[in-house]
């Protein structure tokens, strides 16, 4: 269908829908010794990583060559390979941060010293990231002659853990530069690179004007060759859970200060099925949740992060809300009008495309409605107000950097003697909305209901 794809901010996990936010203590607990850090404990291995880091920067083969194990021969040739993909890539920045070791069960019968690691790579791409990508890898280390080396990246896939791999890990890379957009993909379909860029340069005037937040107005977009391809960008092995959804917008959930650097994934198969409004659509949905990365955070609702990227993208396109809405059309002519707003749950990549796209329908309806009532304006500021609901929260409650989104329901009251609790993430939009629009949300899903059937009425 022409409106599955989903775009909803992801983790780095690849977690579609999750914004639980744990509750994290920074703190050491009192009387507890400090214990190094894993660098601190294995410094020849963090130099080991500088100095691959440092060849990649200076595109210097030999010298990246030479921290992967001689006897790898099958890795040491498809890391010769990625190197070479790497080529035409404007890297502003890449580092190795040794994360942890004991990562993952090493393979049975395993000789030598060998650690199991699990490594963040950070990079950065000249001209259009302000902060760095991260992607995990899980790698073999072996010492050797009283060196460390990587043997492997694969071992600890068995286990779940394959990493997230990078375009330039697929194949070779070709890059087509548009005034507002920088895309990646195979040289095999340079015509459908070409295309993309040319839309996204479309798509970022649009979002300007309906966003009035400061944003770099630059996209990347990877544009893997299947599926299967794009699963493995978003740092799983299952594509199944991607099937029908033309693209996602990556990106943990920022703040304001630190919002980090997104990248629009094509799936090739749906985005062909799409007609011209289809492909508008979309990139246009995914350039606004670029746009407003910074502005949202865990805080934010799913419905309001999806529905406002979908109000831009049908924004002065003249259609009918039945047509642009057909699986929630049918439902209300059906009598299944529904009783609540879409929750996080309903934007699950496997929660089923008919429920699926009636969350995404009614989202788009509900940041509509208040467009239309409250203003342009309005929903923008409650947008901007939602997202910095919780770190207003963290910073009054006993120096703890946030609050878990966990909480006890809206309503609800705690039992005796068990102290404070911050308020879970449906009160601080409750909260937040009776600020910005002057109802709660009990009134606001009334109203919501109520335009939902007078806009649906066929």
């Amino acid at each position: 269908m022409s409106q599955q794809w989903a775009a909803g901010r992801l983790s780095r996990a690849g977690a579609a829908g999750a914004a639980a936010l744990a509750l994290v203590l920074l703190a050491p607990l009192a009387g507890c010794a400090p214990t190094a850090s894993t660098p601190a404990r294995f410094p020849d291995v963090q130099r080991m990583l500088d100095t691959r880091a440092q060849a990649v920067r200076k595109r210097d083969a030999a010298g990246f060559l030479a921290s992967i194990d001689p006897r790898a021969t099958g890795y040491r040739d498809r890391q010769r390979a990625m190197f070479a993909h790497l080529a035409g890539v404007p890297l502003a920045d890449w580092h190795y941060d040794l994360d942890s070791t004991g990562a993952f069960p090493l393979p049975s019968g395993s000789t030598g010293t060998r650690l199991a690691a699990k490594v963040r790579l950070r990079y950065r791409l000249k001209g259009y990231d302000t902060a760095p990508v991260h992607a995990v890898q899980y790698l073999t280390l072996t010492e050797r002659d009283g060196r460390w080396l990587i043997s492997s990246d694969t071992d600890g896939a068995e286990d779940g853990h394959s990493g997230t791999r990078q375009l330039w890990d697929q194949g070779p890379v070709r890059l087509v530069r548009g005034r507002h957009s920088l895309v990646l993909g195979s040289p095999a379909h340079p015509g459908r690179l070409k295309d993309l860029a040319r839309r996204v340069d479309r798509a970022v005037p649009a979002v300007s004007a309906a966003w009035k937040g400061k944003w770099a107005q630059k996209v990347v977009v990877e544009a893997p060759d299947s599926v299967e391809r794009m699963a493995q960008l978003m740092g799983s092995d299952d594509p199944s859970g991607y099937a029908g959804i033309a693209a996602v917008t990556t990106g943990e959930a920022g703040v304001e200060a630190a919002a980090p650097a997104d990248r629009v994934i094509i799936n090739p198969d749906a985005y062909e099925e799409l007609n011209d409004l289809g492909r508008k659509v979309v990139l246009t949905h995914e350039t606004t949740h670029v746009a407003t990365r910074a502005a949202t955070t865990p805080a934010t609702p799913l419905w309001l992060s999806e529905g406002f990227a979908d109000w831009v993208a049908y924004r002065g396109i003249h259609r009918k809300a039945v047509t642009t809405a057909p699986e929630l059309t049918r439902a209300v002519a059906g009598g299944k009008l529904p009783a609540r707003l879409p929750t996080d749950a309903d934007f699950g990549f496997r929660a089923g495309a008919d429920r699926l796209a009636k969350a995404y329908e009614g989202s788009w309806l509900a940041c509509r409605m208040i467009a239309e009532k409250w203003g342009e304006a309005k929903l923008i500021a409650f947008y901007k107000a939602a997202g910095k609901s919780a770190i207003r929260v963290a910073s009054g409650n006993s120096g703890a950097p946030m609050e878990a989104a966990t909480a006890a329901p809206a309503g609800s009251r705690p039992a005796p003697g068990a102290g404070h609790r911050p308020p879970s993430r449906a009160d601080r939009t409750d909260r937040v909305m009776r600020t910005q629009l002057g109802i709660g949300m009990a009134e606001f899903t009334r109203r919501w209901r109520a335009y939902v059937r007078q806009q649906l009425r066929r």
